[in-house]
């Protein structure tokens, strides 16, 4: 704590970093509430793979198949008339570009259903996400 106890004119040289630290902590917090939100929250067990797989597509829109078949879009629960629609809306925008989060368990025809709304609605990139296999 820095007190000026006489009457020269100096100017006080040591900085108040409290204001600092406050700023921070606030900033840690705002980390740690978001941080979860950025995965994807429809749980799908996702095949392994060997490849080097990397999460370039943080604002890519994504399209989830659970195990029992239900379909997400960006977390929100559609049916595939609804996903066709949305796709479309978001096939506006050239740039688009949809991952495809699905389960080990879903069958082949649900996800080649979905790869093919994909392709209807003019969207030429979509990626299938897979976790990476651990190497031994």
């Amino acid at each position: 704590m820095a007190m000026n106890l006489g009457n020269d004119e100096s100017a006080m040289s040591e900085i108040n970093v409290t204001p600092l630290v406050d700023v921070m902590l606030v900033l840690l917090t705002i980390f740690i509430v978001t941080a979860p939100l950025l995965t994807n929250a429809v749980p799908v067990n996702l095949p392994k793979a060997t490849a080097d797989l990397s999460m370039d597509h943080l604002e890519a829109d994504h399209i989830s198949v659970t195990e029992e078949g239900s379909l997400y879009f960006n977390d929100v629960e559609v049916t595939a008339e609804e996903l066709a629609e949305k796709l479309n809306l978001a096939a506006q925008d050239v740039d688009t570009t949809v991952d495809i989060f699905a389960d080990t368990k879903v069958e082949y025809g649900v996800v080649a259903k979905v790869m093919a709304a994909v392709q209807r609605a003019g969207i030429v990139k979509f990626t299938f996400v897979m976790e990476p296999e651990s190497v031994k």
